[in-house]
């Protein structure tokens, strides 16, 4: 008789370069393009991205509100996975967000409503392959 290894998931799940997402948010808007809030107040700044500014010496409020639009057409109302990497120097999250499998992120970067932001890019593993 064969005898069968079974290999416990959580040591497929090692081998994995990103990790999984624990948490979840519900997200109740989008300031801009990268910056959005939570039902229950946090403040969410997309990792390793970069957006048109809608004030500011920097400003372009045309792309600035399409991309803010869309990502909020994306994400608002709904329940997101979060993965949260740090605080930036506002004391927002500074993290990776999700939604049925499709990284935020990496969606906006592909659409060209988004720029990888080069200084933080090292943080988003799928930033590496752009």
């Amino acid at each position: 008789m064969k005898r069968i290894s079974i290999i416990p998931v959580f040591l497929i799940l090692l081998g994995c370069s990103t990790p999984f997402p624990l948490d979840t948010v519900v997200i109740k808007d989008c300031y801009d393009g990268d910056t959005c809030t939570t039902i229950t107040g946090e403040k969410i700044r997309l990792a390793c991205i970069d957006t048109p500014e809608l004030r500011g010496k920097r400003a372009d409020p045309i792309p600035a509100k399409a991309v803010r639009d869309y990502l909020s057409g994306l994400v608002a109302g709904k329940e997101v996975f979060i993965n949260r990497i740090s605080k930036d120097r506002y004391l927002r999250t500074v993290a990776e967000l999700s939604i049925g499998g499709m990284n935020i992120q990496e969606h906006l970067v592909d659409k060209g409503l988004a720029t990888i932001y080069e200084r933080y890019a090292s943080q988003c593993d799928w930033s590496k392959n752009k």
